[in-house]
């Protein structure tokens, strides 16, 4: 594995004629390998850098290299190694979805006799190659998506981008794309994520780069960010219902239903404990689950101390 960043983002800046400031100074960097999660809210500058790194929108001051190909001098060469699925389904609606992927992949410089196994490949771990002959209209919202993913990966690239891929999308077509991506992340793939459902960025990525107010707030492998998070509530679905949450030396109860119980537990404090002592009680556990998102707790905390700062 090289040790050029896949990306790499240095004091990027974006002033529009009306003077607004959407980044002050953004430095950021993705290896090669990462599942890298780009997060922050509305209007924090999130889609503003996805839309320089695709060259969609212009950079004011500042620099962006891919595999080390900056963009001021080798803007080709560098868009040549990323693969791009837009928040926006932009596909042709009249053009069957097979030919739509080979267009693409010859567009690229792909020959059409190494495209064609490229696309089956692709049309088949998407499970579209059913449709290979449907005009793109015609399918549904999760198959677009999908459709969208063969497209940026047709020419083989080795960075993808990622913005809001799963938006709209029911729960089991989210769940195969994340094993989809996973795989191919696994197997060497650099991918850049933005998501509003932070569970996903959670579940796939290993870094992540939170902005707001045009800054990167912080950037630092998820282990790290959720190692941060001082409190953790569980929940603990019970086999028997009670009336009453027991007493637990050292972790607050209440009974959020009459079979689940609610246990906080800070860091540092051992989930065995609480098992012990619900034990002790002759209290049975079916299984336990957190009550919310870990991310979505440090995010909100993140963006509140930035909004303050």
């Amino acid at each position: 594995m090289t040790n050029t960043p896949a990306i790499q983002i240095m004091d990027l800046h974006k002033r529009y004629g009306n003077g607004f400031d959407a980044l002050k100074g953004i430095n950021l960097t993705v290896n090669p390998g990462d599942f890298y999660a780009l997060l922050g809210p509305n209007g924090a500058g999130k889609s503003t850098t996805i839309g320089m790194l695709t060259s969609l929108v212009t950079i004011t001051s500042g620099e962006i290299l891919i595999n080390g190909f900056a963009f001021k001098q080798n803007l080709s060469k560098a868009k040549a190694l990323m693969g791009v699925v837009p928040q926006e389904i932009n596909v042709n609606s009249f053009e069957k979805c097979e030919q739509i992927l080979l267009q693409q992949a010859m567009y690229y410089g792909v020959s059409i006799k190494k495209a064609k196994p490229r696309v089956e490949a692709l049309l088949k771990q998407l499970e579209l190659w059913e449709k290979r002959n449907t005009p793109a209209g015609k399918l549904s919202g999760g198959m677009k998506r999908r459709l969208m993913i063969a497209r940026a990966l047709v020419h083989d690239p080795k960075i993808l981008i990622l913005d809001e891929p799963t938006a709209g999308v029911d729960v089991e077509i989210r769940q195969s794309m994340w094993h989809f991506l996973q795989d191919l992340n696994q197997k060497g793939l650099t991918i850049v994520l933005t998501t509003h459902y932070l569970e996903e960025a959670e579940s796939l990525c290993n870094r992540i780069g939170i902005i707001n107010h045009g800054k990167l707030v912080i950037e630092t492998t998820m282990r790290q960010l959720l190692s941060q998070l001082e409190r953790e509530t569980l929940l603990f679905d019970l086999a028997k219902s009670r009336n009453t949450a027991p007493t637990l030396k050292g972790f607050p109860t209440r009974l959020r239903s009459a079979d689940v119980l609610e246990v906080d537990i800070q860091r540092g404090q051992e989930l065995n404990c609480v098992f012990r002592q619900l034990n002790d009680k002759n209290i049975d556990v079916l299984s336990v689950r957190n009550k919310a998102n870990r991310l979505e707790q440090l995010f909100m905390e993140l963006v509140r101390h930035g909004e303050q700062a």
